[in-house]
């Protein structure tokens, strides 16, 4: 798939021209950031829907060519119709070498099947599926590696043993929290303390969107 995204320039906003885009195939979609005006764009809804079920959404820098002319973006937000389930409308960041973002990062987790506690009957308890962090935008990692290798039935994977890329920081500086950890099988104080470490962490995402 081409990191290049056609768009051409909307004149006309509001319902009327959005309902109007959707019915000849586009979604209406903005641009905004790195100290210029937003630019209101319409892009093929079928090539949004693609690059969103693709995965890497939103961690991977676009090239959006508005008539002619190329943004450099990281898309930011996107719409989903609560019914259909199709793509309603996407915001763009607009970015340079110098923009600092703040990205959900992925977790992969390697050496499950060599897991001195796994192997011993313990399971992967994951408590972080990503981890927000910010970061230089044309530095965004694909992926935050965690390994579970050498540890066993009731360790756990705190951000400090995830080798971070240069550049790249949580955004929750305040502890070294839990990402996932190894429980026994009738663990229960395990599931209990994993699932206060993901209550804590839903409530940073409720006061994050509390706040914009």
């Amino acid at each position: 798939m081409s990191d290049t995204l056609k768009a051409v320039a909307r004149e006309r906003v509001g319902k009327g021209s959005a309902r109007e885009l959707r019915r000849n195939g586009q979604i209406p979609a903005s641009i905004y950031g790195d100290k210029q005006s937003p630019v209101s764009i319409a892009i093929s809804r079928k090539e949004a829907t693609m690059r969103i079920h693709a995965g890497g959404f939103m961690t991977n820098i676009l090239s959006i060519d508005v008539d002619g002319e190329k943004v450099n973006v990281l898309p930011k937000d996107y719409q989903l119709d609560p019914v259909r389930d199709f793509v309603m409308h996407v915001d763009f960041l607009r970015v340079s070498k110098n923009t600092q973002v703040v990205v959900e990062v992925p977790v992969q987790f390697e050496n499950e099947d060599t897991c001195v506690g796994i192997k011993r009957g313990g399971t992967l308890n994951i408590v972080r599926h990503t981890v927000e962090v910010s970061c230089p935008a044309n530095s965004i990692p694909e992926a935050l590696v965690a390994d579970l290798a050498e540890l066993n039935i009731g360790d756990a994977v705190h951000i400090s043993a995830i080798t971070l890329p240069e550049g790249v920081t949580p955004t929750i500086t305040d502890r070294d929290f839990t990402v996932a950890t190894i429980a026994s099988p009738g663990g229960a104080q395990d599931a209990e303390d994993d699932a206060a470490e993901a209550a804590a962490a839903a409530a940073e995402g409720g006061e994050e969107e509390a706040s914009e």
